[in-house]
């Protein structure tokens, strides 16, 4: 990558090389485990001029998302995410009878099922074709299609304009950022109003998140490089909202430019955090390769030294995420026998490059394992909670991120 995707500038500088991992959702079959694998090169690099943190764009949004692993429906916290928001949103916004909703990148339908439930007109645009039609069976009206202008227009012009546009965790995920953009402004009303929620950089950096670096995030944005990218399809940033979801992320309020007005103190704020943080500046980024390094040493020397204690460790969650620390360790089953999943799509499939079984997750009370590592450490407060059961027989929770750390569960 030699050129910003954003502004087009060649200065670009290292932040942290993670060497070559496959897709991070490219689970593998049996029959697939003796077939060659290829991998992409995942480094980090921000654009000095715009600061946006990027990725080489090396995998086509095509190739990863036409058929999809992730099914946002099998978190509970992120559904009841998604139904605080409707129902904040429908008050911010003013969301009656007549007004319309679509949300870019709908996946199952978790999140426009609790606009249905209020009888309010929307349509999901999600390009992945098995986890769409997941969402029209759970009455979503769903359009199978990528975000771009044309789409945007062409929904527009059948549907009519949207009064608000939702795109949760997708703005990360598509390398054309500015022709998103102006998907995102053709789809929305002159007078109405787009929610954007994306993992913010400030917190990546500042928890050490690199597991969140994946061939499926091509960018990475502090609120400083959202509002020139916002501002790259006509749309102006007028509030935001830091968010514990993902480990820490930012929602992005947007209008069109025309009738944005002045935004809200809340961002002057966050970019004052960002600054302070060096973020607008080399400083910020030197330190992060050191302790990402780090949590891979002190990572494998517990797993090591736990196979020669002789004690089990088994994985909980088969997230994108705990795919690129898998590889960045160089983790396999002689360290980690096998990780469990709700998600059914991945039972019996194993983990790209690392080739770690996944199995159903009643599978460690079956096999009571002395360690569970945590994959999704996100959902820390969830997943104590879910896993509590560990504690009859005196297993423990590991979780990796932002440094490793154990946990006695309790009854």
């Amino acid at each position: 990558m030699t050129r910003c995707r954003l502004c087009g500038s060649h200065a670009t500088a290292s932040v942290v090389d993670l060497g070559a991992t496959p897709p991070c959702e490219s689970f593998l079959a049996a029959d697939q485990l003796d077939r060659p694998e290829p991998t992409y090169p995942l480094h980090l690099r921000v654009c000095t001029d715009c600061w946006l943190a990027q990725i080489p764009p090396l995998i086509e949004p095509e190739e990863t998302f036409t058929e999809y692993a992730y099914f946002s429906s099998y978190s509970t916290s992120w559904v009841e995410h998604a139904r605080t928001f409707v129902d904040d949103a429908v008050r911010r916004v003013g969301l009656g009878p007549d007004a319309f909703v679509v949300e870019v990148a709908s996946n199952d339908g978790y999140l426009l099922k609790h606009v249905v439930e209020r009888g309010i007109r929307c349509l999901g645009v999600e390009p992945s074709v098995n986890v769409g039609a997941a969402a029209r069976d759970a009455g979503v009206p769903t359009l199978t299609a990528f975000l771009d202008p044309d789409t945007g227009a062409g929904v527009r012009a059948e549907h009519g304009p949207a009064d608000l546009v939702v795109a949760n965790n997708v703005y990360a995920h598509i390398p054309d950022v500015v022709g998103f953009t102006r998907g995102l402004r053709a789809l929305v009303a002159d007078d109405g109003w787009v929610s954007i929620e994306v993992q913010h950089l400030l917190t990546l950096i500042e928890e050490n998140q690199y597991d969140t670096i994946y061939h499926e995030h091509f960018q990475y944005y502090t609120v400083a490089s959202a509002i020139r990218a916002l501002a790259s399809g006509g749309l102006t940033l007028v509030d935001v909202e830091l968010l514990p979801t993902h480990g820490g992320s930012v929602r992005l309020w947007a209008r069109p430019a025309e009738v944005a007005g002045e935004p809200a103190a809340r961002v002057a704020e966050v970019l004052d955090r960002e600054k302070a943080a060096g973020l607008q500046e080399l400083s910020g980024y030197t330190e992060f390769s050191a302790r990402v390094a780090k949590v891979r040493r002190d990572l494998l020397r517990f797993l090591v030294e736990a196979a020669e204690r002789g004690e089990t460790v088994v994985g909980y969650g088969a997230p994108g995420k705990g795919n690129t620390l898998l590889n960045h360790c160089g983790i396999r089953p002689d360290l980690l026998a096998y990780t469990v999943d709700r998600n059914p799509y991945k039972h019996g499939r194993f983990t790209p490059g690392t080739r770690i079984p996944i199995l159903p997750p009643e599978r460690i009370a079956a096999d009571r394992p002395d360690w569970v590592l945590v994959l999704p450490w996100n959902l820390r407060e969830e997943l104590v909670e879910q896993l509590s059961f560990v504690h009859e027989w005196g297993g423990r929770l590991v979780f990796p991120i932002p440094e490793l750390s154990i946990v006695e569960v309790k009854a």
